[in-house]
C-alpha cells in the first residue's frame, strides 16, 4: 500500500464518517430539580436543616456493573438532594444499607479510594455530554476528584477546593458535600440546565449503581447524565487561586558534607474565561516527586518514564491528542553530549538533567466544543565541565542551551462522542543547536449509535540546525477502524512511518521507516452469571515491515483470557508468539543494518484475589522460549498484601526473571556490530506502606531494591545477512545494575488546598563490569555508609482564593 492510497482511505473514511454524524444520541434523562436556600449550611454530614428537609429526591438507582441495568434493591437504595446558593451546590446523600456495620470505610489519603463504599456526583455544567467534573466521597470522609471525559478517560492528577462530610448511621451512611463554583465550568445563561449524575459503589459486594441508567452496551459515561434544573441567576465566580510554596532540602551524598538548601516559589491558577484557565508555575520544585524506577536496559531505545510532577499531569488531557507530547523531554537529559578534544581531557561534571525555569498552560473549551490547549516551557541553559588532567585547568561546555518547548492543540467536539484535534510541538534552542517542529491532524469519529469507531491522524515533522547534516522532514498516516458495541468486537487498522519521521524532542518515537498492519477481535459478557462477574477473551495479531526492503521487521499473534469470579477474585491467562523470523533494523544501532532474530513464544498467567479481604495477593508466572540455541526464559512476580485495620497496610512484591542464551547488542566494532550469547537475572524487591492517622493526614513508605546483571558466554560479529558469527572479543561487557530507593514520606492537608510534606529519602547506585552472583553481598554492597545519597525535605504549599480573601479583607 503506497503513502498515496493510504492518505486517500483516510480521507475517504473520515469524510463518510462525517456524514454519518447527523442528529445525537438519544440516551434516557432522569431529571432532579435544585432548590435555593438563603441561610449558611453546616457541612457535617447530618442533614437536619429544614431546607434538606423540603427539597426534592433523586431515587431509584439502576446497577452499572456487574448486573448492568437492574434496579438497586431496596435494602440499598439511594436518595440524592440538591440545594444552592449564590456560591456553591448543595448535595446530601443518604446511603441507605440493611447492614451498616459491613459497610467498609477504609482510611486512605486524598485520591485513594482503598476499601471502602463510595459515592459520587459527576457534573457537565454545559451539558454537551462531553466534560464532567467528578467528585467522591467514601464512607471514611477521604475525598477524590477528577475531570472525566468520554474519549480520554479520567485525569485524577486534578484537584479542586470542595468540602465533605461523611457519617455512618443505623440505617447506612449519609453524605454531605459543598461544592464551590469556582470547581466547575458553566455558562452565564439566567437559567442553567447541567447535566448531572450520582454513583454509588457498595464496596463489600462490589457492585455499582448511577442514578441515570447507564448503558454499557453503547455511548461513554459522560453521554449518558440525568439533567439538574432549578439554577437560576448566579454568577461564575473569580477563579484566580495563588499557591506560594516553600521548601527546604538537607542533601547528604555518600562521602560528602550535608548541605542545605532553601527553595520558594509560586503557583498561579486564574479563570481567563468560563471556559479556560491559565496555570503557571514559577520558580519550580520538584525535588519531592516520586523516585524512578530504573532498570538494566539493554535494548536499542531509552527508558521511559511515568510523570510524576504535577504541573505536568494536572489537567492535561488535551495534550494527548496525537501522542506527540513526552513531558518528561522538558527538564530531561541535556541534547548533547561534551565534546572531549584530546585524551588528555575528561569529563568531571555532566548534568543529568536540565533546570526548569518556569512553565504555563493555558486550556479549556467553548460553549461549541472547540478546545484549546498551549503549554510553554523554558529551561535554562546548561553547561558541562571538562577537566585537562595534565594541566589541571577547567572549562565548561554548553550541552543545553536556553529552550523554550511549546505544544499548541486544538480539538473541535461534535455529537457529542467525536473529536477532529490540530496538533502542533515545537523546540527552540538558542545558537547552533538543533530546533524541531510536528504537527498532526488527528481525528476520533463515531457513528451515530455508537457501534462503530474510526481513529487516525496525518503526522509531519521537521528537524533543522543539524551539524553537518541537512534538514529532516518526516511523516506519519494511520487509519484504526473498529466495532465498538455488543459481545463480539473488532478492529483494524495500519500505519506507514516514513524514515526522517523525528518527534523526540518533545515527543518520543523509538521506530521510523516501517509500515503496520493489525487486528483484533474480543468476546465478552456485559452481565454477571450465575458463576462470573466478568469474562472476556480476545485473539490479536500485529505485523510490520521496513519500507525500503519489505523485510518482516515485527510480528505476533496473542491470546488473553481474563476472568472475574462471584467472589471477586480475578484471573488470567496469555499466550504470545512470534511465529516468523524477523529483521531487527534497530538493535544493531548501525544505518541500515538489521539482526535476524528467531521465532519467539511466551505463556503467562496471573491470579488476583479479592483486595475487600485483609489478606490478599497477587501471583504472575511466565515461561517461553526462542527457537534458537537453547535460549529460554522464565519469571514471576509474588505480591502479597495485608490490611491490618482502616488506617495501616502493607504490600510487598517480588519479582524474579531469568533468561539463558539471549542475543543481543553489545558494543561497536569498527563499521561492524558485536553481539553476544549471555545469561540474565533480575530481581526485584520492593515494600509499600501507609499508615492514615486521618483522610487528610498520611505516612507513606515506598522501598525498592533491583539488581539485574547479564553475563556473556560468547561473543559473535554481526554478518550483512543479519546473522551472527563467533567473534573473539576480550573486552569485558557484562553488565550488573544494583539500585535502592526509599521514600518515608508525612502529608498533611492542613487547610483546603494547602497541604505540608515531609520526606526523608535515600538511594544508591552502582554499575559495574564484574558479576556477583549473591543476593546477600549485592545487598549489602548498595547498602553500604559510602554508597548512600541522604536528603531531608520539609515543603508548604498554602492554598489562596481570591473569592475567601476578597471576603477577609472587605471586613
Amino acid at each position: 500500500m503506497t503513502k498515496k492510497n493510504i492518505l486517500q482511505l483516510i480521507l475517504f473514511f473520515v469524510t463518510t464518517s462525517l456524514v454519518a454524524q447527523e442528529g445525537q444520541i438519544a440516551f434516557e434523562k432522569k431529571k432532579i430539580s435544585a432548590s435555593r436556600v438563603n441561610t449558611i449550611l453546616k457541612i457535617d454530614g447530618v442533614l437536619d436543616e429544614v431546607e434538606w428537609k423540603n427539597a426534592a429526591i433523586a431515587k431509584d438507582f439502576f446497577g452499572f456493573e456487574p448486573e448492568n441495568g437492574k434496579p438497586e434493591p431496596d435494602t440499598l437504595r439511594s436518595e440524592i438532594k440538591i440545594l444552592y446558593d449564590d456560591n456553591a451546590l448543595y448535595i446530601g446523600a443518604i446511603l441507605y444499607d440493611n447492614h451498616p456495620d459491613k459497610i467498609l470505610k477504609e482510611i486512605t489519603e486524598r485520591d485513594n479510594f482503598g476499601t471502602s463504599d463510595l459515592f459520587g456526583v459527576f457534573i457537565n455544567g454545559f451539558n454537551d455530554g462531553q466534560q464532567e467534573y467528578s467528585f467522591f466521597v467514601n464512607a471514611a470522609n477521604g475525598q477524590s476528584d477528577c475531570i472525566r471525559t468520554g474519549q480520554d478517560g479520567e485525569d485524577y492528577t486534578w484537584d479542586a477546593i470542595w468540602h465533605s462530610q461523611a457519617k455512618i448511621t443505623e440505617k447506612g451512611w449519609v453524605v454531605e458535600l459543598k461544592i464551590p463554583y469556582a470547581a466547575i465550568r458553566f455558562s452565564k445563561l439566567e437559567n442553567q440546565i447541567w447535566g448531572i449524575n450520582f454513583f454509588r459503589e457498595v464496596r463489600r459486594l462490589r457492585y455499582k449503581y448511577t442514578w441515570n441508567k447507564v448503558n454499557n452496551r453503547v455511548g461513554t459515561f459522560t453521554q449518558q447524565a440525568g439533567l439538574l434544573e432549578g439554577i437560576s441567576r448566579i454568577k461564575t465566580p473569580t477563579r484566580l487561586f495563588l499557591i506560594p510554596y516553600s521548601s527546604f532540602y538537607l542533601n547528604s551524598p555518600s562521602q560528602e558534607k550535608a548541605e542545605g538548601t532553601l527553595k520558594g516559589g509560586l503557583d498561579l491558577k486564574y479563570g481567563l474565561s468560563d471556559a479556560f484557565t491559565l496555570d503557571a508555575v514559577l520558580v519550580p520544585d520538584f525535588g519531592q516527586t516520586k523516585f524512578d524506577n530504573q532498570i538494566l536496559n539493554l535494548g536499542p531505545f531509552e527508558q521511559v518514564f511515568n510523570e510524576n510532577r504535577p504541573f505536568f499531569t494536572e489537567g492535561t488531557d488535551l495534550f494527548s491528542k496525537g501522542n506527540l507530547f513526552y513531558s518528561r523531554r522538558i527538564g530531561g537529559a541535556p541534547s548533547k553530549q561534551p565534546e572531549v578534544i584530546t585524551f588528555e581531557e575528561e569529563v568531571v561534571d555532566m548534568p543529568k538533567n536540565v533546570q526548569l525555569v518556569n512553565a504555563l498552560k493555558i486550556s479549556g473549551r467553548t460553549k461549541k466544543g472547540l478546545g484549546i490547549g498551549v503549554l510553554n516551557a523554558v529551561t535554562d541553559k546548561t553547561e558541562a565541565t571538562i577537566q585537562n588532567l595534565n594541566t589541571g585547568e577547567f572549562r565548561k561546555e554548553v550541552v543545553e542551551p536556553l529552550a523554550n518547548y511549546n505544544i499548541t492543540v486544538f480539538d473541535q467536539r461534535f455529537n457529542q462522542n467525536s473529536s477532529v484535534s490540530f496538533i502542533n510541538t515545537n523546540v527552540t534552542r538558542s545558537g547552533s543547536f538543533r530546533d524541531a517542529n510536528v504537527s498532526a491532524l488527528a481525528f476520533n469519529l463515531n457513528t451515530k449509535k455508537n457501534t462503530y469507531n474510526a481513529t487516525g491522524a496525518l503526522k509531519y515533522s521537521f528537524v533543522s540546525d543539524l551539524v553537518d547534516l541537512p534538514n529532516k522532514k518526516g511523516k506519519v498516516a494511520e487509519l484504526y477502524l473498529s466495532e465498538t458495541t455488543g459481545k463480539f468486537r473488532y478492529s483494524v487498522g495500519g500505519n506507514y512511518v516514513s524514515k526522517d519521521f523525528d518527534d523526540n524532542d518533545l515527543g518520543i518515537n523509538f521506530q521510523t521507516n516501517y509500515y503496520s498492519l493489525n487486528g483484533n477481535i474480543n468476546y465478552r459478557i456485559l452481565k454477571a452469571t450465575d458463576k462470573l462477574n466478568a469474562f472476556r477473551v480476545n485473539l490479536g495479531w500485529f505485523s510490520q515491515f521496513h519500507n525500503e526492503s519489505n523485510y518482516l521487521q515485527e510480528q505476533n499473534v496473542s491470546f488473553s483470557l481474563n476472568i472475574t469470579d462471584k467472589k471477586n477474585h480475578s484471573y488470567g491467562f496469555n499466550a504470545y508468539a512470534r511465529l516468523f523470523d524477523v529483521h531487527d533494523y534497530y538493535d544493531p544501532r548501525i544505518e541500515g543494518r538489521y539482526t535476524i532474530f528467531p521465532k519467539y513464544y511466551n505463556w503467562s498467567a496471573y491470579v488476583s484475589t479479592n483486595y475487600n479481604n485483609k489478606f490478599a495477593i497477587d501471583v504472575n508466572p511466565w515461561i517461553g522460549f526462542a527457537e534458537s540455541k537453547g535460549w529460554w526464559f522464565v519469571g514471576y512476580n509474588f505480591s502479597p498484601r495485608y490490611r491490618f485495620n482502616d488506617r495501616f497496610m502493607l504490600i510487598f512484591s517480588n519479582t524474579l526473571s531469568l533468561e539463558y542464551n539471549d542475543l543481543g547488542w553489545i558494543d561497536y566494532y569498527v563499521y561492524d556490530a558485536i553481539y553476544a550469547r549471555r545469561n540474565k537475572k533480575t530481581i526485584e524487591t520492593g515494600l509499600e506502606g501507609k499508615y492514615s492517622i486521618s483522610s487528610k493526614m498520611n505516612f507513606r513508605l515506598n522501598a525498592r531494591h533491583y539488581w539485574s546483571y547479564a553475563e556473556n558466554t560468547s561473543t559473535h560479529l554481526l554478518q550483512e545477512d543479519g546473522s551472527t558469527i563467533p567473534f573473539e572479543y576480550l573486552t569485558n561487557k557484562n553488565s550488573n545494575l544494583n539500585l535502592w530507593n526509599l521514600d518515608l514520606s508525612y502529608s498533611w492537608w492542613f487547610a483546603p488546598g494547602s497541604q505540608m510534606t515531609v520526606l526523608y529519602r535515600n538511594s544508591s547506585s552502582k554499575f559495574k563490569r564484574e558479576i556477583d552472583d549473591s543476593l546477600p553481598r549485592v545487598f549489602m554492597d548498595v547498602m553500604s555508609k559510602d554508597m548512600l545519597n541522604h536528603t531531608f525535605s520539609i515543603s508548604i504549599r498554602y492554598f489562596i482564593d481570591y473569592n475567601q480573601a476578597k471576603h477577609i479583607f472587605k471586613k
